[in-house]
């Protein structure tokens, strides 16, 4: 019979990448860990890593062994909570990506009141911490990015949102609807280092010979649009966030766009045909937000896994 903590372990390696975040996460020694991976191979008669200086990967064995880990992971979890929560309210545990704006978040939950009839839980993450916590049962739906080619989740896609500059409202570019990146040769910018299309909006300055000075580099946007407002300086940022004293032209030719929507747990996938009325109210503000109309049309398309990525309503 196999022990919890070792299943613990062995996940946490697959998930970290290497023993030494792992322990971290487990909050053992690496020296621990390490035996405790060594004692789960003796017990399964195999090997499960290939261990080398630059990284730690799955055997094939382990990577078979993996997909029982999982599920015996979220399994227990599950046990755990409906024991835990017997007689008590239903339990509703959302993930939001951290790059969504609050505002539509907190108006929709304003709206709904959805701690008055279930247990309710929050969670701002990234996007890899919103699938990891789905993939471990600790959350039960993820406001995120979709359609990027994962089949482990159900999906369901909500809101199109192209990115746009924000400037102060003094700025002397601010009335200008279009913006052409030559115009921002010479000026300050604020990087927000969590942004999903950072690869790509650097790319664009570059390529167009723009290489400004950064005043800032931030992973929380309202402060980095309380900066845009002082006028330290400007930045690219999805559609939806709006700020007093902020203006949000388009930046001519960057065409870069994201797609928002639900990813639910396999035990959690009706949620996305039978929302929660707290669902369907973020979606609406969030929308309202971003001034996106367009993608309403699509918000009952339903990819589960193993289904074609392609498959849009």
């Amino acid at each position: 019979m196999l022990d919890r903590y070792l299943l613990r372990y062995f996940l946490a390696v697959v998930d970290q990448g290497n023993f030494s975040r792992a322990a971290s996460q487990c909050n053992v020694s690496q020296p621990t860990l390490s035996v405790g991976i060594a004692k789960l191979e003796r017990e399964l008669g195999q090997p499960i890593f290939v261990r080398s200086n630059q990284r730690v990967e799955l055997t094939d064995a382990g990577a078979h062994f993996l997909v029982h880990a999982r599920r015996i992971e979220r399994e227990y979890n599950l046990a755990q909570q409906s024991m835990g929560l017997a007689g008590a309210m239903p339990a509703l545990r959302i993930g939001v990506l951290a790059s969504i704006p609050a505002d539509p978040v907190a108006a929709a939950i304003g709206q709904t009141r959805p701690g008055d009839h279930y247990r309710f839980e929050l969670l701002f993450g990234s996007e890899r911490e919103l699938t990891g916590h789905l993939a471990k049962g600790r959350i039960d739906l993820a406001l995120t990015l979709v359609e990027r080619g994962a089949d482990r989740f159900a999906e369901r896609f909500v809101l199109a949102e192209n990115y746009g500059l924000a400037l102060p409202a003094d700025h002397r570019l601010a009335g200008e609807r279009d913006i052409d990146a030559a115009e921002l040769a010479n000026e300050v910018m604020i990087v927000r280092r969590h942004c999903e299309a950072l690869s790509d909006t650097s790319r664009f300055f570059t390529e167009r010979g723009v290489r400004p000075h950064f005043s800032l580099r931030s992973t929380n946007d309202e402060r980095v649009l309380a900066m845009v407002a002082a006028g330290l300086g400007i930045t690219v940022m999805p559609d939806s966030h709006a700020y007093p004293g902020v203006v949000r032209p388009r930046l001519a030719g960057f065409q870069v766009e994201r797609r928002i929507g639900w990813m639910a747990a396999q035990a959690a996938e009706t949620l996305l045909t039978q929302p929660a009325p707290l669902m369907p109210a973020m979606e609406e503000a969030l929308i309202r937000q971003a001034g996106r109309m367009k993608s309403i049309g699509a918000r009952n398309s339903i990819r589960s896994p193993g289904t074609s990525a392609g498959a849009r309503g």
